[in-house]
């Protein structure tokens, strides 16, 4: 079992199109770091997730995605599951 983490990224009514480039670029990121496994957007633009993988643990990713642009300018609310995978 591999011990992953999923990022849910639900946008705030104070959502802003312009911390769309930013949050891409912290995502390109965390993949050049050989961080992050897959992420997407949803269908209804409601929000978003990523996996994040090679993570010692819950804490680290939280503080991760605290750092990303969306989280920092309060347009979207991240939630962190550790997510047991097989």
């Amino acid at each position: 079992m591999k011990t992953r983490y999923l990022v849910m990224a639900m946008r705030t009514p104070d959502f802003r199109d312009d911390v769309i480039a930013p949050h891409h670029a912290f995502l390109d990121g965390l993949r050049e770091a050989g961080l992050l496994e897959m992420t997407g957007g949803f269908s209804d633009r409601s929000g978003g997730a990523y996996l994040l993988a090679g993570i010692g643990s819950l804490d680290e990713a939280r503080a991760i995605a605290a750092r990303d642009p969306l989280a920092v300018t309060g347009s979207s609310l991240l939630t962190v599951y550790e997510w047991n995978t097989r």
